[in-house]
């Protein structure tokens, strides 16, 4: 589908609406069960849930502003050297970040513009005009998607591990657990189509992601590889919590790779080792193309150490504990991380051979937008690809 033919729809701005009250949801759930936690006198697990809110929280608001205040001091988006970005001042800004309505205001801000231009604007505008409306809109829009990204396995995929640890353990569960782990699963979704449909809309010299079968297969993919590494972490941790450092140690290893590779995401070094941090947290999780290059030597290794932990998490579990052995939510357990692996694998393999959008790049030019980069172009084009 050609770039020039993309559209920021009703639908689009309906389905914004739809991950605003996937994200809120989300988050009330786990302060619920935090609550919960703490009135049974659980203050460890109260204080685990906490700190994976607050981690997604501070993260998104940290970038959230950073990325204002490059846009406020690109000179192509802000010839003029305003002091105000959409209407706000840098002390008005900081302030809504400090108290973690950044990406509220993000919400907002796209939500008003996309209304205005697809509910109530004439063909008023001329056909470049609307092009460069609607892909306004989608630049807006795949920010906030890198937040929602962001705060998704900073603390949607924790959290579903941690309360995946409590209720197997215990072999239990609250109705609140089920609704945090529901809305975790949902909101983890969300965000990696969201994300990826809204990246590749936004830049010019990438093809649009074909809706349908290819995004369906693409989500298998990612949900299936995700859900069955959460749940073998989850059994090595009730094996033994020392796993936590184990766990650790897979980060820094991811962080020091993505460090390797240098990336250039942010405008500032301190916030690029953050940057750099955060995607070692997501490739703790999942595979992405951490510099938009080719990958598959990368990719091929790391879903090999991927299988062979979900292979040996069901069975370490067996053999050091045969209690477990006969516990019916074990044995589900395994048999999802073996049915999921499988899934996620062969969902991996076709998405890439058959369905990826191969093609369509061409040279940037003045009509794409990348004649003159923005911030916002360049951050896109320096994000994690899918």
């Amino acid at each position: 589908m050609p770039q020039s033919n993309i559209q920021y729809t009703k639908l689009r701005w309906l389905l914004t609406i739809v991950g605003l009250v996937l994200y809120v949801v989300d988050i009330w759930t786990d302060i619920g069960l935090a609550l919960k936690y703490f009135q049974e006198k659980q203050y460890v697990w109260t204080g685990l849930t906490l700190v994976f809110v607050l981690a997604g929280l501070l993260v998104t608001q940290i970038f959230s502003y950073a990325w204002y205040r490059d846009d406020t001091n690109d000179v192509v988006m802000n010839p003029e050297g305003k002091e105000t970005i959409l209407g706000m001042s840098k002390g008005g800004l900081v302030t809504l970040h400090l108290f973690g309505v950044g990406i509220f205001t993000r919400y907002y801000h796209l939500l008003k513009r996309g209304f205005k231009v697809v509910w109530t604007t004439t063909n008023s505008y001329t056909l470049e005009q609307r092009r460069e409306v609607h892909h306004n809109l989608f630049c807006l829009a795949t920010d906030l998607s890198m937040l929602k990204l962001f705060e998704a396995f900073l603390e949607s995929v924790p959290q579903l591990l941690l309360q995946l640890c409590i209720v197997l353990s215990h072999n239990e569960c609250s109705v609140l657990q089920y609704f945090s782990m529901g809305f975790s699963f949902f909101n983890i979704a969300w965000a990696l189509v969201d994300y990826r449909r809204c990246l590749r809309r936004s830049l010019p010299h990438i093809r649009e992601m074909p809706s349908g079968l290819p995004t369906t297969i693409y989500l298998l993919y990612k949900l299936c590889t995700i859900t069955s590494r959460i749940l073998s972490y989850s059994l090595l941790l009730i094996l033994s919590t020392y796993t936590t450092v184990a766990l650790t140690v897979v980060w820094l290893l991811a962080t020091t790779w993505t460090h390797l590779l240098k990336t250039n995401f942010c405008s500032s070094k301190g916030l690029e080792l953050l940057y750099r941090a955060v995607i070692g947290a997501i490739l703790t999780f999942t595979f992405f193309n951490v510099k938009g290059q080719d990958t598959k030597v990368a990719m091929i290794i790391y879903y090999f150490l991927h299988s062979l932990i979900n292979i040996m998490a069901p069975l370490l579990l067996a053999l050091l504990r045969p209690e477990t052995q006969t516990a019916t939510s074990l044995l589900i357990v395994s048999g999802l991380i073996f049915g999921g692996s499988v899934l996620g694998l062969v969902s991996l393999m076709l998405y890439y051979l058959l369905l990826h959008p191969k093609g369509g790049r061409h040279e940037a030019d003045e009509v794409d937008g990348l004649g003159r980069e923005t911030e916002t172009m360049r951050r896109m084009r320096n994000f994690v690809q899918p």
